[in-house]
Order: C-alpha cells, then structure tokens, then sequence
C-alpha cells in the first residue's frame, strides 16, 4: 500500500512539473483530432470537487483512464466504419447485433467506458453548484423512496454491495425511479447484455472503481459514496427526468 501511495505522489509530482494549471483548469481536448471520440472538456474546474473528490483523482481519472477507454474504442471502431457512424448509445443498446464477438466484448468494455465516464462528469457539480432537485423529480423520488434519506440510503447499500468493480444508477424504468448496478462498463441501455429488469433511462451513475476514490478513501467505498451526494448535479438530473 505504501509503495502504491508513493507511487500515485510521484506521479503527481511529475504532472505538476508540466504546470500548475494542469491540475486547475478544465482539461482541454487532448485526442488526435480526426478520430471517433474525444475527451470531453470538463464545465468544472479540476479541483472544483474538492474535498469531496480531489484534483489528482480527477486528472487521473479524466486523462488516463478515460482517455484508455477512448483510444481502445477508436481503435476498435477503426475496423468497423459502418458501425463507426452510428451514435454511441445506439451501438451499446444494440450489441448483440455486433456478430464479431471480440470486437462486441470490445465495445462493451471501451464503449461503455466512455459512455458512462462521459455521463459521469456530468453528474458532477462543484458543491456551492449542485442544488437542488425540481419539484417533479423531487415528488418522484419521495414517493419512490419516502424522502431523499430515503434514496440515498437505498442508492448507498447498491453501490456498497456492488462486488468489485462497477456502476451505481438511479434510472427511469416504465416512468418510475428505481436503483441499479452493473458490472464493469456495463449500463442500462444495453439491451441483450443488461438483464431487462435494469435497463432504463439514466439519471444519475456514480463510479465505484476503486480508481474513482482510492487516492483519497483507500478501501473505504461507503465514505465516497456518502461524500459524492454534496457533488451531484441536480440540475443535469432534472433535466433527464423532466425529458422522460
């Protein structure tokens, strides 16, 4: 564990010789331009989060593993042009169409990646930012849940018990709220690969790989889980339920 640490801070110390602003302003586009996908450019600042998620994991997050994601998908994509132009969520919903299993197995893992990664930043929201859910979504989760304690502990206790790695989600199914996980890079539009009974709309996702919190709360998932809600951008998430 130690040499892990030691690790992660020398890795810090060497993207901050490239400038402090690196770890301060919202990353800039960094793939080659002309290919399928690209980074997206945060609306937050990197270290905006804090200290709910802080600077170094976001960075880290951000510019290694989704851009991984990113660069595998292209890769992937590069043999399949036809494919290529379809929207993303259209290839995900429809993956047992892609009869080339290894390329399938492909997509699956760096399209889902990306996809819930970009849904992800999304769901973030500096914490003076976040607000307030609307009074529809509100309703919604009151009489789903009881109250917003109600929804978290409920959201809390999916996310804790995912094994290894995964997604937590609050979706829309049949237009009422219900709570998820997948495994993986698996989400709830992927149709044929999600059971049927998780598949909805989603609203909200938090990220529970190790990778999303380990800098900052080691083994201890419960302490992310509880800290992401002072981030969630509600806003963005009445948004979704309100384009039901």
């Amino acid at each position: 564990m130690k040499n892990i640490l030691l690790l992660d801070r020398r890795r810090f110390v060497k993207m901050s010789t490239l400038g402090a602003s690196y770890l301060l302003l919202p990353n800039a586009v960094r793939a080659e331009e002309g290919t399928t996908y690209q980074l997206p450019s945060l609306s937050y600042q990197f270290h905006a989060l804090e200290p709910h998620i802080d600077a170094q994991t976001m960075a880290i997050h951000l510019d290694k593993h989704h851009a991984a994601y990113i660069s595998n998908l292209n890769t992937a994509l590069a043999t399949a042009p036809d494919l290529a132009k379809q929207p993303l969520e259209t290839i995900l919903a429809n993956l047992p169409a892609v009869a080339d299993e290894s390329l399938r197995n492909t997509i699956r893992n760096n399209g889902g990646g990306h996809w819930n990664h970009d849904f992800f930043w999304k769901t973030l929201a500096p914490a003076s930012k976040s607000g307030a859910p609307s009074s529809e979504l509100t309703a919604a989760i009151d009489s789903t849940f009881g109250s917003m304690d109600g929804l978290k502990k409920a959201f809390g206790e999916a996310a804790t018990k995912r094994f290894g790695s995964g997604w937590a989600w609050l979706i829309l199914q049949d237009g009422k709220l219900k709570i998820t996980s997948t495994a993986n890079q698996d989400n709830p539009v992927m149709k044929g690969i999600v059971p049927d009974a998780d598949l909805g709309k989603p609203i909200l996702a938090l990220d529970v790989w190790e990778h999303a919190y380990y800098l900052r709360y080691q083994n201890r998932r419960p302490d992310y889980i509880a800290a992401w809600w002072n981030v969630v951008n509600w806003r963005a998430a009445s948004e979704r339920f309100s384009t039901r």
